[in-house]
């Protein structure tokens, strides 16, 4: 099967909630029935709900910083479904929708953002790593992974997710040339939410990002990341391929981030009104509402009961948070090796030395 797709993106379902044909997915979407589409629509409504408090958190002094992932919750919730739980996820620092379908603990989540934890999840716990800082970085570490199961003769497979920004760093490029090379059974997952920070797509590229894997012999499927079945159906697609040996796949999901890039971000700077007023006519979690609701699937009852799930499960990640202790403050240096040394032994001395130099420190 070619999975090339250049300009238009695949999509299933449109802003208005119609179910479309597309030859070539839909067969992989045919067992989600209205039940698994109302979870689907669960789990993005409440990655919603939950980005909503951390934001409201981070704004409250709660926690020190949040990367909005507004918008984007079809991408990770239809992607995250496609998988198995064997699989093994390398995500950035705005995977949370992704995190929560793999079953993280909501409060190791976000300790990491409060500063109670360094890096937040046991990897082994859900199969997915901690989330990476270092732009492009993870994309490495899946194809790493990927080659592994390779060789251990396993027929799992890794995902790495990464924005637009993250196409013109080294790391993701010089994955696809390995991942190609080897035939690693790894997906590449870039959510290209329209900017880099405050950088749009069309400084980086003047064609669909998709068009880029080719060149490294990579196919690629352009999808409507604001679509959860089409989502779904590439990733899945993407996954057989891994399984069966014929090695790497690249998705671009085009969405958009209706939020900051951070809490720190000021987004007004950059894009305006208008461009937002368009992208909210095709918002992820509307057109799966009226989908179901045209199918007769989802009544108001029915919608008051996800909402208030989303509610509860918000109300849950707040309490918990608040009732986190304060870190130690020379907790820190118990975690940076397996075994103690003297290097860091007289780091922690000076650090000691140095808080109990203020009225009230520690030592």
């Amino acid at each position: 099967m070619l999975l090339t797709h250049s300009g238009e993106y695949v999509q299933l379902l449109t802003p208005r909630g119609e179910r479309v044909d597309a030859p070539g997915f839909d067969p992989w979407v045919a067992d989600i029935d209205a039940e698994e589409l109302r979870s689907l629509y669960d789990d993005m409504v409440i990655s919603r709900r939950l980005d909503t408090e951390a934001t409201a958190l981070q704004r409250q002094g709660e926690i020190g910083l949040w990367p909005p992932l507004l918008g984007q919750e079809a991408a990770q919730v239809g992607s995250a479904r496609a998988l198995r739980d064997s699989d093994f996820v390398f995500g950035s620092y705005r995977e949370n929708a992704v995190a929560y379908c793999r079953g993280v603990d909501l409060t190791t989540m976000i300790s990491v953002w409060r500063g109670n934890a360094n890096a937040g999840w046991n990897p082994y716990d859900i199969n997915m790593a901690a989330p990476a800082i270092i732009i492009g970085a993870q994309s490495l570490h899946a194809v790493g992974y990927a080659m592994g199961c390779d060789f251990d003769g396993s027929d799992d497979i890794s995902i790495a997710y990464f924005g637009d920004g993250a196409t013109s760093q080294g790391d993701v490029n010089e994955a696809m040339v390995f991942a190609a090379s080897y035939k690693a059974p790894v997906i590449f997952f870039c959510q290209n939410n329209q900017y880099a920070i405050s950088e749009p797509v069309g400084v980086q590229t003047t064609k669909p990002i998709a068009d880029r894997a080719p060149g490294f012999g990579i196919p690629s499927i352009r999808v409507d990341g604001n679509d959860v079945l089409a989502v779904y159906a590439a990733t899945a697609i993407a996954a057989d391929r891994a399984r069966s040996g014929n090695g790497p796949t690249y998705i671009e999901a085009v969405t958009y981030r209706m939020g900051a890039h951070t809490t720190s971000d000021d987004p007004t700077r950059y894009r305006t009104e208008s461009e937002l007023d368009e992208w909210r006519e095709k918002d992820p979690l509307d057109r799966v509402k009226h989908y179901l609701t045209s199918m007769g699937a989802l009544d108001d009852d029915q919608s008051a009961q996800i909402d208030e799930h989303a509610d509860r499960v918000a109300r849950e990640l707040r309490a918990a948070i608040r009732a986190l202790p304060e870190p130690e403050p020379l907790s820190f240096f118990d975690t940076v090796f397996a075994e103690p040394n003297a290097h860091l032994a007289r780091q922690r001395s000076q650090h000691a030395a140095y808080l109990a130099s203020f009225d009230g420190g520690e030592s």
